[in-house]
């Protein structure tokens, strides 16, 4: 029983905790911030988990822009086909969701956060310029915001590959 509590990720060091605090901190308020002033859609919920990677884990393959921008770019689209020619049931969200993830998998765009989009298109039902507003959009400012952040905090983001 011990295995489904240990902790598998190292102590984090007391600048790392708090960078990843204030990265996510600033990242959202900056949304918000145009959201609420700007007029400009940028915030669906699964954002709050895509800062976790991104400012916590941003050397996670999952943290990487094409993942974070591709992931939920796949997930939505996928989401909101579905949702104009399925029934709104359980199986269909279920549909959505296994579908965005599979996709993100094998196109290997995988970004957790975005699992949550089906979630999001089914229950807001929203139109085809969700895509756009607040899913691409807000999705490239939050990698824009990251990349920016972690350059001035001296940390190597987007990773470099080889």
């Amino acid at each position: 029983m011990d295995k489904y509590f240990k902790r598998a990720l190292p102590y984090p060091s007391l600048r790392s905790v708090i960078t990843a605090g204030l990265g996510a901190f600033l990242a959202i308020a900056a949304l918000s911030l145009l959201t609420a002033h700007a007029n400009l859609l940028l915030l669906i919920a699964p954002f709050g988990a895509s800062c976790v990677l991104l400012f916590s884990v941003p050397q996670s393959p999952l943290s990487q822009p094409a993942n974070v921008v591709g992931g939920h770019l796949l997930a939505t689209a996928i989401s909101l086909g579905l949702n104009t020619v399925l029934p709104e049931t359980w199986w269909a969200l279920a549909l959505a969701v296994g579908l965005a993830i599979a996709v993100m998998a094998a196109l290997r765009l995988t970004h957790p956060p975005a699992g949550a989009d089906p979630l999001v298109v089914f229950a807001a039902d929203p139109g085809l310029s969700f895509l756009l507003f607040p899913v691409l959009a807000g999705a490239v400012a939050l990698v824009a915001i990251a990349a920016l952040f972690h350059r001035l905090a001296g940390h190597e983001y987007p990773l470099k590959h080889s």
